[in-house]
């Protein structure tokens, strides 16, 4: 019976892999864990009781699902009209669009004060849009609509900036072909650039929905901050802080790190699972 004997490991072209992997390692671990166990271990100093009465208590509960249901819906809206707008500008040619494009990042360089106060300025009753939507009954500004709003404008760019590589990289030649074939564009659509889109999708999906969840500059001015109804976790956790409930701060701050680590984790894997049905 043959033996089959195993050669050294191939050695990489680039070397100092471990010096490079160590480096990695402990600049996550500065930067990264160790903040994050900071907040784990003053977590821990408290009793059971103090902390579900710190993290479950009915104002805070209203913002959990304040904060993560309309980060959740930002993201998908984001999802839908990104892919609209990354389409438009990988493929079409038209005058204007390198503005165009130059506006997609302007929420990344947008400081989130400025942001916040712009679009409560716009939607206010007296603003420029507000002026509008007041008469026929909607109110944008200090309502969650726009808390909405905010959280929609903050997050587009990562959604667009994701799916344009792949969109790059995407032929236009395959589409020809499965029209050549007989397929509709619905199912061109449906059956080969979405499913080489989703991985994309996703990724900008995750990422407008983290960043949207940590928002704080541009949400605290046009949400009008009213424990119960407007009132986002950040705001919640920096409202402990003035008033040196530490301990309370970050037990909050625990659990929507644990609950944005979960969905995260859950993301992925539907990314992989998705890349492995595309390969398939």
């Amino acid at each position: 019976m043959a033996r089959t004997s195993k050669g050294p490991r191939p050695r990489s072209l680039l070397p100092g892999f471990g010096l490079s992997l160590g480096f990695t390692v402990a600049y996550l671990g500065i930067i990264v864990i160790v903040p994050l166990s900071a907040a784990f271990l003053k977590t821990a100093g408290m009793t059971w009781p103090a902390f579900v009465s710190a993290v479950a208590s009915p104002r805070v509960l209203a913002a959990y699902r304040l904060s993560f249901g309309l980060s959740i819906a930002a993201g998908l809206v984001n999802m839908f009209f990104g892919l609209i707008v990354a389409w438009v500008l990988v493929r079409y040619a038209f005058p204007g669009k390198r503005v165009v494009d130059a506006l997609v990042d302007l929420p990344f360089a947008l400081p989130t004060a400025v942001a916040g106060i712009a679009l409560t300025a716009i939607y206010a009753r007296s603003g420029w849009v507000g002026q509008w939507l007041e008469p026929i009954g909607i109110q944008v500004a200090f309502t969650r609509l726009g808390v909405f709003v905010a959280l929609t404008f903050i997050g587009l760019p990562f959604v667009v900036r994701t799916l344009q590589p792949v969109l790059m990289e995407l032929e236009p030649e395959i589409e020809e072909a499965a029209a050549t074939l007989g397929a509709s564009r619905r199912q061109t659509i449906s059956r080969v650039v979405l499913p080489e889109l989703l991985p994309a999708l996703l990724t900008g999906f995750a990422l407008a929905f983290a960043r949207a969840l940590g928002e704080y500059g541009s949400v605290v001015f046009i949400s009008g901050n009213m424990p119960m109804r407007t009132e986002i976790v950040p705001l919640l956790i920096m409202t402990k802080l003035e008033q040196y409930d530490y301990r309370g701060a970050t037990a909050i701050a625990v659990v929507m790190l644990v609950a944005s680590f979960l969905l995260l984790l859950f993301i992925n894997l539907l990314q992989k699972w998705s890349s492995r049905f595309r390969r398939v």
